[in-house]
């Protein structure tokens, strides 16, 4: 007799994800810390608490409003090629200057209006999934998210020993 399993999401193809997204996350911000117009860079969601197996690397990208996406979103493809090469992924969220999230980085290379597209203005600004009838981000996350990485160091929060150790030791002062 066959049995169905439930399905809870992707599984990573290592029994220890968290060191490659932790390094995909370093390389990230060390690329993205150069692009004009990136103001701040964090680290939310599963990767700083001590969940073992996280699905995804999470960051929160502060921008210019009026900046360029292309060379973000090639830097956040970048990422999430390596996460995906442990079968798992990675999301850049955006929020402008004032604090106001704006959505997400497109996971699509050439940017054009798409029919599965979940964004509410597809192609209307290069790169930019605003589908924030999915996904939103609080003002409160926003404002103060657990770990700043870039421009300066802030923790809000205690942190695991390998975020310490792979992304924070690794990443230029």
């Amino acid at each position: 007799m066959r049995r169905r399993t439930r399905d809870y999401g992707p599984r990573p193809s290592t029994a220890a994800p968290r060191p490659v997204l932790l390094a995909a996350a370093r390389d990230f911000v060390r690329a993205a810390a150069q692009i004009e117009g990136v103001r701040r860079i964090a680290l939310i969601g599963s990767l700083v608490t001590d969940k073992p197996a996280p699905k995804d690397i999470d960051l929160l990208v502060t921008i210019d409003a009026a900046m360029d996406l292309d060379d973000l979103a090639r830097t956040g493809r970048q990422m999430q090629g390596k996460a995906n090469r442990v079968n798992l992924g990675g999301e850049v969220f955006l929020a402008g200057d004032d604090g106001v999230y704006l959505g997400r980085i497109c996971h699509y290379r050439e940017c054009h209006t798409r029919m599965l597209c979940r964004a509410q203005h597809c192609g209307a600004r290069n790169h930019l999934n605003d589908d924030l009838h999915d996904v939103t981000l609080s003002p409160q996350l926003i404002a103060e998210p657990p770990l700043e990485l870039w421009p300066k160091l802030i923790r809000r929060t205690e942190l695991p020993a390998d975020v310490e150790a792979i992304l924070i030791a690794e990443l230029p002062r």
